[in-house]
Parts: structure tokens; sequence; C-alpha cells
């Protein structure tokens, strides 16, 4: 039973729901592949906040996650499957045959004893195995998709999800994004056949503050009751936002607003921008 609903025998408890990680083969982490986590309490090294309502939580230690695969042709065994404090995701840990330990993130459907492998020509798709775009089948679902050859995955890394390879053409390959957004990518880019697992992580209901303030989020205060400085919905005699659209405190719309920074030089790759919950299909 992946997803636990307890007995509402209190009032957190009525709307709380926990993950068992049923996936969990390994409790204790790999020493070698820890380092130590500071907090910044969303403030920059000038001491300044820049993302507000973040602070607290548990504390944590970062696990080295091995997101470019370049150890190619050479065979690892997964040790086990860990839960990692830090992604939505589990997290595998592979030791290859001279021995070096690693962490990736952990597919669907890989288990403790799977073999898994890299390598710059193709080799068989299955899930957990890494090599460029041009080599996979089309019609697969990838993860942890490199942006630019030898950067390292950085796409499409959340628990759950895949993007769907659907079109090879010169030099670009066609991916769906999760979110809907379809966009090209170079073909000499790496990326990992499965989907990402543990689905099940977008099912879980906190169902209380304190599990809130345990991941390291405060407690969030309404626009309308800031000051106009502070937030465009904020000042004004009484309660009220002025006619201004739903936004964040940067002016973003809160229901599907964009996002993106304008004028990258990646903006020419995107083919169709994700739907807005709001607003319909995103204009590039």
């Amino acid at each position: 039973m992946p997803i636990r609903v307890y007995k509402p025998i209190t009032n957190a408890r009525r709307n709380a729901s926990v993950n068992m990680h049923a996936e969990v083969t390994k409790k204790s982490p790999e020493k070698s592949l820890l380092r130590p986590l500071h907090k910044t309490g969303g403030r920059n090294c000038q001491g300044k906040l820049t993302v507000i309502q973040q602070g607290g939580g548990h504390k944590r230690r970062y696990r080295l996650i091995d997101f470019k695969r370049q150890k190619d042709g050479m065979k690892a065994i997964v040790v086990g499957i860990e839960y990692d404090p830090n992604r939505t995701c589990h997290i595998a840990l592979v030791k290859y045959e001279d021995g070096t330990l690693r962490y990736i993130l952990a597919p669907k459907g890989l288990t403790a004893g799977d073999t898994v492998l890299s390598s710059a020509d193709q080799i068989d798709p299955r899930a957990g195995n890494c090599m460029p775009l041009k080599h996979i089948p089309t019609g697969l679902e990838v993860h942890c998709v490199e942006m630019s050859p030898g950067r390292g995955g950085t796409m499409v890394r959340t628990a759950g999800v895949g993007a769907r390879l659907t079109n090879k053409e010169g030099r670009f390959a066609t991916l769906v994004m999760p979110s809907g957004e379809i966009r090209q990518v170079l073909l000499e880019c790496r990326a990992t056949v499965g989907t990402v697992g543990n689905a099940d992580n977008a099912n879980v209901v906190l169902g209380k503050a304190g599990r809130a303030r345990w991941l390291g989020r405060r407690p969030r205060t309404r626009g309308v009751a800031m000051s106009h400085h502070q937030h465009p919905h904020g000042g004004g005699e009484g309660r009220s936002k002025g006619g201004q659209e739903p936004s964040n405190a940067s002016g973003t719309g809160s229901k599907g607003g964009r996002t993106r920074r304008y004028g990258l030089s990646s903006d020419k790759l995107i083919i169709r921008r994700r739907k807005s919950r709001r607003y319909g299909q995103l204009k590039l």
C-alpha cells in the first residue's frame, strides 16, 4: 500500500496521508556520497531576503547524484533504492565493475539487483540505461534529459514524470514535456530511458501545518493583507485587490502565468509552449 490514510483520530490526521515508500530497499545512505547542506532561509549571499516563506525545516545532508552518466560501457549493479530528502523521487545506489559507487535517479520498475548501463552508442533501451537521444527509439518515455551535450541531465527529474520522444529530424529530437510543452533537443544530448519512480508522491496530503514546517515552508501571508509596496494585491482601504489579476509578490500570474525569462537563446527550440490553467495557450 504505497499511500496510507490513517483513521481520523485527531484533526491533523483527518485529512493527512503518508507515502509508505514501498520501493525503498536500503535505509541508510552511502557516507562517501554525502555532503553538508547549509540552509539559506531564502536569503542571498548579501543576507537579503530574495525568496519569501522559506526557512527552518529538518536538517538534511545532500546526496551527490550522477546526472552526467559518463562511465560508458561499464555495467553497474543496483545495490538498493533509497529515500532522498532533497527531492521528490527516489534514488538508486549503483556499483560499477571497478567498484565505484554512484547515485542515480531511480526510474519506475528498477529494483535492487538490476543492471544499468550508459553508453555513447546504441544499447538495449531498458529502464535506467542512459544514451544519446539519437540512439533511443521514438515513442519511448525518457527522463533526466540534457539541454546541452555533456552538461548533465537538467530536465524531467521530478517524481512520476517522463518526456515522450516523438520525432527525430536533422540535428534535433522532438520531446513532449510533462508540462505539455513541445521542444527540440540536440540528438547528442543524453537521456535515461523510462519514467521517474515514486509517482505516488503527488497523492500525499500533508494535513497539518507542522509537516509543512518540517519541509522548510513557513506560513504564507495573503497578498491582500500586505501593504501596497509588498504585493500587487496589497494596500487600500479594506480588503480589496483593486481589480488585479491573481498574482504573486513579483507580479507573475499565480494561475499559470509565464515564469520563463524572455530573450533566451533556446526560445527558438520551443515548438509549442505549455498550456496555462487560466489563460489557455501561452504565447512565445
